[in-house]
This record gives structure tokens, C-alpha cells and sequence, in this order.
């Protein structure tokens, strides 16, 4: 990356964090390949509560995903300090800038400035989120599907919703603040799906409409087929997951699945995540392991998710019976 294109960097921080002060939201995306010399590098903005105070408070995360010269990086660190001075950073309330090294094993994250909240409760769409920072590269919510969670909250009134593959549960908490009358999460990771329910907790839900399988999905078919079924099923599968799950190989055992799962108008939200696959993988998957369900839309990623190439962003892919 280039020193000279830190500038670009903090002129579209001072804009977008004067304008998304009050929500969990990406500031910047280099990954998306649509700013020069600063493809390596993102800026998530955390803000919401602190739970120990529950007063307001924000946390700035800048990730670098390939290793840099030290030159930029004490470049980075010294402008991100003289941030932290300016009125944009004091109206928003920060109270930490961090940065993590995501290219080193653990992806081990540092404070450039302030004070840390390692776990933080974070607001998006008027729903909280508790997230956890420095354990991992993932903080527990994946901000690119922020329209997808919206979408899911104005469209679960009344249904009976499936979530596969759902991690800490942020459909789920979307589809129950949407008027779901069950929702069915399940996820081979029994630490995540706990994050999920303590997510249901922070927004006082009734977790008697709420179901938490800590299960390998190609050994629970008929666990799941028993609690259904379903009006609306969302697969958000990880790219791979060692000794479980890879993409490629294993979409379609979950796509010819579907139709005995379905209700007869029953939706489905089929999500993929891989730069290496485009939605032709999703729609010409889902015409030959289910050719009833037919493709509808593709839903828009969030605007601050700008993609030069659209296909190597986040796909979410709607059908319908």
C-alpha cells in the first residue's frame, strides 16, 4: 500500500463516521478494490454501549490484511492519533482506536489510542449485538450483511424461520424483532450459538420462540425436518470449515434438501461469501438440486461495501416456490 494515499483514507473517515455515528457500520472498505493504495486496510466503526456503564461509547478497528513497511504503518498510527483530536472523533464520542494485524495467526490487535472495550454491545438497525474483540479475527457480527439482517427483520412476520449455519444468531435476533413466531439456529459451534442467545437476551426477546442446535447439519436433517417447517430458510455457510463443510462440494447436499423443508409459499435466503464463487454457483445450483424454487433477486450489499467487481463481494440470493 501507499503512504501518500492516507490522506484519501482519513478525508473519507471525517465523512462517513460525521454521518453513521449512532450504528455498528464499515467506514472504509479497501477491500473492495476501489481505492488506490489502500487495498489491504478496513475501518469498522463499533458503537453502542459499554456494558459494565452502559453509556455510550465508540470503538474505531483498523484491520490490515497483508503486512506493510513499518514506514506506513507509523505513518497510520501517527495520523490515527491526530484523529482522535479532531471534532469529527469528539462528537462521536470515541473512546478507542485500534489496530489489528489480521495477516498474523490470532490476528492480534493493538490500542493506537484511548481506552478498549473488549465487549462492547453494539447497535445496528436499533437492535444490540455483544460483540468481542482481540479473540479472534471475528468480532461475532459480519457487517456486510447488514441489509441482509433488514431484509429478514421486514420480512418475518408470522413465519417459522430456518437459520443454518447461524453463528451468533444475528437472523435470528433480525427475524424475532421482525415477528417471527420461531426461529431455528443451528450451528456446529456451540460457543457462537451461546453469543446468540445472550443476542436474543440484550433485546429482551422471548426465547421460548427461539432454538439453539449445536449440530453437524448433514447429521440433523431429521432433527430439523421435525421442528418444521419452514416459511423461510437462510443458509450463510462459512467458505470452509475444516473436517465439515467446503463450499463447493457441500451447497448443493443442502440446496436439494430444501423443497422437503419448505412450506408451500416458503422462501429462501442462499448466501455465499467466497470471492472465488458468483452467483451463477447459487442459481444454476439451486435449478438442478431444486428446480421448484426459483430464483427472485439478488439483494443490494450495503453502499459502504463498494465492490469494483460485484461478483467478488457478498451474495445473497433470494428464491421462491
Amino acid at each position: 500500500m501507499k503512504i501518500e494515499a492516507l490522506d484519501t483514507l482519513f478525508t473519507h473517515l471525517e465523512a462517513q463516521l460525521a454521518t453513521s455515528q449512532n450504528e455498528l457500520r464499515r467506514l472504509f472498505h479497501g477491500r473492495g478494490q476501489c481505492f488506490e493504495g489502500l487495498e489491504q486496510l478496513t475501518v469498522d466503526w463499533l458503537q453502542g454501549l459499554a456494558p459494565q456503564t452502559q453509556g455510550s461509547q465508540g470503538q474505531l478497528v483498523v484491520a490490515l490484511f497483508k503486512e506493510q513497511d513499518p514506514a506506513f504503518v507509523e505513518d497510520l498510527e501517527s495520523k490515527l492519533n491526530a484523529f482522535a483530536g479532531s471534532d469529527t472523533w469528539k462528537n462521536a464520542k470515541g473512546q478507542a482506536i485500534l489496530l489489528q494485524h489480521r495477516y498474523q495467526e490470532l490476528a492480534p490487535t493493538q490500542v493506537v489510542w484511548g481506552s478498549e472495550e473488549i465487549f462492547p454491545v453494539a447497535v445496528e438497525n436499533g437492535l444490540k449485538y455483544q460483540l468481542e474483540l482481540k479473540k479472534n479475527q471475528n468480532m461475532g457480527l459480519f457487517l456486510d450483511m447488514r441489509y441482509g439482517r433488514k431484509w429478514v427483520q421486514a420480512h418475518s412476520e408470522g413465519k417459522s424461520v430456518l437459520n443454518l449455519f447461524a453463528y451468533t444468531c444475528g437472523f435470528s435476533v433480525a427475524a424475532i424483532a421482525g415477528g417471527a413466531i420461531q426461529v431455528v439456529n443451528l450451528d456446529m459451534a456451540k460457543g457462537p450459538l451461546s453469543r446468540g442467545r445472550d443476542n436474543h437476551r440484550l433485546n429482551e426477546h422471548d426465547l421460548s420462540k427461539v432454538k439453539f442446535l449445536g449440530h453437524d447439519i448433514f447429521k440433523s436433517w431429521g432433527k430439523i425436518k421435525k421442528l418444521g417447517l419452514y416459511d423461510l430458510i437462510i443458509i450463510d455457510p462459512p467458505s470452509f470449515q475444516k473436517g465439515s463443510f467446503a463450499l463447493t462440494k457441500d451447497y448443493q447436499k443442502i440446496l436439494r434438501r430444501l423443497p422437503s423443508l419448505l412450506s408451500e409459499t416458503g422462501e429462501v435466503l442462499a448466501c455465499v461469501n467466497s470471492p472465488a464463487v458468483s452467483t451463477d454457483f447459487l442459481i444454476d445450483g439451486m435449478a438442478e438440486e431444486a428446480p421448484e424454487l426459483k430464483f427472485v433477486e439478488r439483494l443490494d450489499n450495503p453502499p459502504e461495501f463498494a465492490d469494483i467487481n460485484s461478483e467478488s463481494g457478498l451474495k445473497v440470493m433470494r428464491f421462491t416456490r
